[in-house]
């Protein structure tokens, strides 16, 4: 398993950590999202690292914006 941290900007509320974690969550190989709404961090644990534009394709997805991944 592989824990990844990446940075969300833009989320305000429980609404926009549902939409991060399905959109996420749905990627290949992604077993558990957790979303730090205050810091504005996304926890990924995956069965291998994740393309890191697959996940910047997932967060725009659901209306947000990666940073510096």
């Amino acid at each position: 398993m592989v824990t990844t941290t990446y940075q969300v900007q833009g989320m305000t509320c429980g609404h926009c950590v549902n939409s991060v974690s399905a959109e996420v969550g749905a990627l290949p190989g992604v077993d558990d999202v957790q979303v730090d709404l205050a810091a504005g961090q996304v926890t990924v644990t995956s069965v291998q690292p994740l393309d890191a534009n697959a996940v910047r394709a997932a967060v725009d997805e659901a209306g947000y914006e990666l940073v510096g991944a």
